[in-house]
């Protein structure tokens, strides 16, 4: 058996119903972003049998594949685009998010030779430092956009938790709510959507802390993770084994814990905690397996093992190595070992070539 990543159907259909539910019961709309999955296909399907009809990406490659495999989705160009990819933009998206004059005015004319209306939102910085134009230019900025026809402004939106970790409050997105309500009324023009909702406001949903407002979600990692991003663990209700690493051990030995030689050279990856350290003595052993898995093909420190017995000690690009304790049991050469993974080394595994992704049970023909 090959080392694989795993996309339980049933567990993604149980975190996209529920989620689903969570946002009907605020009549907002949402959009699954699919950027972690990296255009793999036969997920993309799954997504749209169960009842996907709007998805997020940040690659135009994988916009590419999406408007291929499942065409009849709305989709969303989720990074601020360069100006050398607008044709491709205006082809491939319906909705893009922006915050540079230019590259609205360029998009504009890219439309209007497709024959088509490209719907924006309008990005406000709030507190991330990542993209958004600043609240004192709204007025100004969006004045602006009503010179070009083939541009609709949806909404405005902006981006929270993503980059400074700064934790999404009641009070930015009050703001945003404000910021809609006078555009409204100066502008005399309704806007549709406030979309700023991502899985790191989710706990102020589920507390229904949230404003009403906000009635546009782009949620990725609480799809396909169950992460609750800012009180750690799995949100209730939700599934964390939607997505899971299988590796194959190509050896198991007993062997001492903590080296006995110098150590202190070079190592050009970072260390993996064992979970342990603490506990160990010099001369002590345990069972060691190795795995065909390492930092080529993923972020090692976003693993965590399904056996609360195991610790992962450690690995080089292309092996990792697991303490399996006193007693290997039932584990032989061969024998599989399972692993949870967070964002970062799910995505990391889904774009590498190395690591097969399937999902399970294999998709029904009529979803083929």
């Amino acid at each position: 058996m090959k080392t694989r990543v795993i996309i339980h159907l049933e567990a993604l259909q149980h975190n996209l119903d529920t989620i689903s539910r969570w946002m009907d019961q605020r009549s907002s709309a949402w959009t699954v972003v699919t950027k972690v999955l990296c255009g793999h296909a036969d997920t993309l399907r799954a997504l749209q049998a169960y009842g996907v009809r709007s998805m997020g990406e940040s690659r135009l490659e994988n916009l590419e594949i999406i408007r291929r495999v499942v065409p009849e989705q709305e989709t969303w160009f989720l990074r601020m685009p360069n100006m050398s990819e607008l044709e491709s933009v205006a082809e491939l998206s319906d909705v893009s998010l922006n915050s540079e004059i230019e590259v609205i005015r360029e998009l504009n004319e890219k439309a209007a030779r497709r024959g088509k209306t490209h719907r924006i939102i309008i990005m406000i910085e709030l507190g991330d430092l990542r993209e958004g134009i600043l609240p004192g230019s709204l007025m100004q900025f969006y004045q602006q956009v009503f010179d070009f026809p083939a541009i609709e402004v949806l909404g405005i939106g902006s981006n929270l938790g993503c980059l400074a970790g700064a934790v999404p409050s009641v009070d930015q997105f009050m703001q945003l709510a404000l910021y809609r309500e006078l555009l409204e009324l100066k502008f005399g023009r309704k806007l549709g959507f406030i979309s700023a909702g991502s899985s790191s406001a989710l706990p102020l949903v589920l507390n229904k802390q949230l404003p009403k407002n906000i009635n546009h979600f782009r949620i990725g990692e609480a799809v396909f993770l169950g992460t609750d991003l800012l009180n750690g663990g799995t949100f209730t209700g939700l599934r964390s084994d939607t997505v899971v690493l299988e590796a194959e051990i190509i050896e198991i030995k007993e062997k001492p814990l903590m080296t006995t030689v110098e150590t202190g050279g070079v190592n050009p990856f970072s260390s993996v905690s064992l979970g342990d350290e603490d506990d160990l003595s010099p001369g002590q052993r345990g069972y060691r397996a190795l795995v065909n898995l390492g930092h080529l093909d993923t972020d090692v420190t976003g693993l965590t093992p399904e056996n609360p017995k195991h610790h992962i000690a450690g690995a080089s690009s292309d092996i990792m190595v697991v303490n399996l304790g006193d007693d290997p049991g039932s584990y032989r050469v061969g024998s599989v070992l399972r692993f949870r993974l967070n964002y970062a080394a799910m995505v990391r595994l889904m774009a590498g070539p190395y690591v097969e992704k399937v999902v399970a049970p294999s998709l029904p023909e009529f979803i083929k």
